[in-house]
């Protein structure tokens, strides 16, 4: 999205700080963080730092964000202080904010879906991900009746092998169970995506003609195209796509679901 000229500003709140580490930045020798925006000590301006990549801002984690989870929690309204601290700088500075949560629902998730706009869910082909995917679902309804009414979700495949059956199965069976809130573009299996943490860049500028490449970028405007229009797409969302939370997501079996074709799956953004 900043290749495209957005500013933008990425928010770590995981206390791994996979995401700080991903743009080369130590999270060790980092002096101030999004814990210093938490506990209203500075603000998101202050904390945040230009990286090496034009247009791109990162607010850094580091694991002293774990003890910070447990703090949180015994103070007033805790899950509205991200959420205020991005009003005050989101629409004058940054065109788009991401935030990156941690894997486990705790204080800082909840702060994250609160401020956010849209949920964006990364999934695998696999089982037991399809499978406790109702669990995140749950957490989506529990917010928008606590805390933000207006949240959206889209799902993204993530990590997917089109040689593989079972990966093709799942596919169809989300495409038939969430036609309205899956993202057309889909990320594949690409050695590139674990090489370019390493050297501290993102993947669009370690290897900038692969695959994932060109599937992020796809993503990228797709998501663009989205957040162009954020009021009718949170309503839409609320509106036509009900949390299937009635009953467990089961992952479908080779009986239920006809496996595509040898042509494959098709990626990338399409015209919304």
């Amino acid at each position: 999205m900043a290749e495209q000229g957005r500013l933008v500003l990425l928010v770590d709140l995981d206390p791994q700080a996979h995401l700080t580490a991903s743009l080369g930045i130590e999270s060790e020798t980092v002096r101030r963080t999004v814990s210093d925006v938490l506990l209203g000590q500075s603000s998101l301006v202050a904390v945040s730092r230009e990286t090496s990549v034009d247009g791109l801002d990162l607010v850094p984690a580091n694991r002293e964000l774990a003890v910070l989870n447990k703090v949180l929690y015994k103070r007033s309204e805790y899950e509205y202080r991200l959420k205020r601290g991005l009003e005050h700088t989101r629409y004058e500075l940054h065109d788009v904010v991401l935030m990156d949560c941690p894997p486990a629902f705790g204080t800082l998730t909840l702060n994250a879906l609160t401020a956010a706009d849209l949920l964006i869910i990364p999934v695998q082909c696999e089982y037991y991900a399809v499978r406790s995917l109702h669990q995140v679902l749950d957490l989506v309804n529990m917010v928008r009746h606590k805390t933000n009414p207006r949240l959206g979700y889209r799902l993204l495949v993530t990590m997917f092998d089109v040689r593989n059956k079972i990966h093709r199965l799942i596919l169809e069976h989300l495409h038939a169970r969430f036609t309205d809130a899956l993202f057309r573009t889909i990320i594949q299996v690409d050695t590139r995506l674990r090489e370019s943490p390493t050297f501290g860049l993102p993947v669009t500028r370690y290897a900038p003609r692969t695959r994932a490449t060109r599937q992020y970028r796809a993503l990228a405007q797709e998501l663009t195209t989205y957040l162009s229009s954020a009021t009718e797409l949170t309503e839409s969302l609320t509106r036509r796509v009900p949390l299937p939370i009635e009953k467990p997501i089961t992952p479908p079996t080779s009986a239920s679901v006809p496996v595509p074709g040898r042509e494959g799956v098709k990626t990338g953004a399409r015209g919304l």
